[in-house]
């Protein structure tokens, strides 16, 4: 009898969403419609030969943003990530540099992102195998494992996962590890390496089936991770020296330093002092309450992703509190949407698709829900234009793409396009109010693996 009742049940739900066929008759009333309005054959001309968004570009966009900011920061030439998903770190050292370059007069001087990414990947191979070990209980079929294995390790990161890396391993000088083709263009140094890793994750799993020596494997494991990382990326420095002449023609020098010794004494900033706040604005994440994300890390032992949830007005708060403090702040977003790349605007009318006679109507949270939208890209901004109110009006951002994009490097966003794609922002804890602090404190709520919280820039 529950058999019964369990068949039928399923085939009323089946009759309930019978598949619809698309019909030569609803086909053939679609190209009529279409072929009525004359304003549809002039868009298809025009996007047909300049492509959808050149032929739909708002030029009233341009004179709304203009690059003028009442805080301005900085305009030190812009560093370029090339063909790597490096930005995380790019953003990190970049606010890094913007303090170095005032407190040493230096002059066109960058950190080591090669450096950041070797033990990036490095550790992000352990944080993959610990996690296979911890996992070995699961089915190969299930969601949580099939998500490790998917993507073993990627070039992105998370605001904490980068705080891991300088507290553990420090920074060093471009000119000490500068950049390889596997730096700059990672896709095969990835490809590769997680072809070892799933193989690795194999070679565990059934060792611990079979009740072998785990540590002793791991370790010759990691073994071949690092020396495939040295001959792709190069050997890192353990100790080095530095020389530099500052604005002043004064000339310096240090010798047989260390990377983290040369973090403590040209960067000196405590980077526990330092907090990610994000807006998510999504029902299942409340306000003033904060978050951590299953999975989510590169370097065990490391202080855990962890995201204090506020809402936008406090957050553009927090962000324009710091610069007018004199600070810099890192911060992710999705940089891909309602973006001009070219000439570096992000502004929410930069296409007009009314052209098209589509309208996008749905808010940031329902992006978010319905995967539309997550964090994608780190940046840094820079500046903020507040009018009489001391309410901002637009933001200037510095990119790590190259100068061959945007104003010489730098993107204006609009603050519209602010609140609908930034997600994230990270801010000294003084900044924040008692009761923020209390729940970025408190013990988090812990987000699935594919929680769009988790998505790494």
């Amino acid at each position: 009898m529950i058999m019964a009742y369990i068949s039928e049940k399923w085939y009323t739900i089946r009759r309930r969403i019978t598949m619809t066929e698309l019909t030569q008759d609803f086909t053939q009333s679609l190209f009529e419609n279409y072929n009525s309005n004359a304003k549809f054959g002039a868009v298809e001309n025009a996007v047909t030969k300049n492509g959808l968004l050149n032929a739909l570009e708002n030029r009233e966009s341009h004179a709304a943003n203009l690059p003028v900011f009442s805080v301005d920061l900085t305009n030190d030439p812009v560093s370029n990530q090339k063909q790597s998903g490096r930005c995380w770190m790019f953003a990190a050292l970049n606010t890094f540099r913007h303090k170095m370059l005032t407190e040493f007069k230096l002059e066109n001087f960058e950190l080591s992102q090669a450096y950041t990414f070797f033990w990036d990947k490095y550790e992000k191979s352990n944080w993959f195998l610990e996690q296979i070990i911890g996992t070995s209980d699961l089915e190969l079929g299930d969601r949580k494992l099939k998500f490790l294995l998917d993507v073993p390790q990627q070039d992105g990161g998370q605001w904490d996962m980068v705080v891991a890396l300088f507290q553990k391993y420090g920074v060093v000088p471009k000119d000490v590890y500068p950049e390889s083709i596997s730096s700059s263009a990672s896709n095969q140094l990835d490809q590769y390496l997680n072809k070892i890793l799933r193989q690795d994750a194999q070679i565990l799993r059934e060792l611990i089936k079979n009740g072998g020596d785990v540590a002793a494997k791991k370790a010759e494991l990691l073994q071949e991770i690092f020396n495939y990382l040295a001959m792709t990326l190069g050997l890192p420095p353990q100790k080095f020296d530095f020389a530099y002449r500052d604005k002043d023609n004064n000339f310096n020098k240090v010798e047989g330093v260390t990377p983290q010794a040369f973090y403590d004494k040209f960067v000196n900033l405590n980077l526990d002092e330092y907090v990610s706040v994000i807006n998510a604005p999504t029902a299942d994440k409340p306000y003033n309450k904060s978050y951590t994300v299953e999975f989510l890390g590169n370097v065990i032992g490391a202080r855990d992703v962890r995201h204090l949830n506020v809402d936008m007005d406090r957050f553009k708060k927090l962000a324009i509190a710091q610069m007018q403090a004199g600070e810099t702040v890192w911060f992710g977003c999705d940089v891909g949407q309602e973006s001009n790349r070219t000439d570096g605007l992000l502004t929410m009318d930069a296409y007009d698709f009314s052209a098209m006679d589509i309208d996008f109507t749905q808010d940031k949270a329902s992006r978010l829900d319905y995967s539309e939208s997550l964090m994608t890209h780190a940046m840094v901004l820079t500046g903020v234009d507040l009018d009489d109110a001391g309410q901002s009006v637009k933001w200037k951002v510095e990119n790590s793409w190259g100068d061959k994009v945007g104003k010489k490097g730098y993107f204006t966003a609009s603050d519209a396009w602010m609140d609908e794609y930034t997600y994230q922002i990270v801010v000294r804890k003084e900044f924040l109010s008692e009761a923020e602090l209390a729940a970025y404190e408190a013990e988090p709520v812990t987000l699935l693996p594919w929680d769009p919280m988790g998505a790494l820039a």
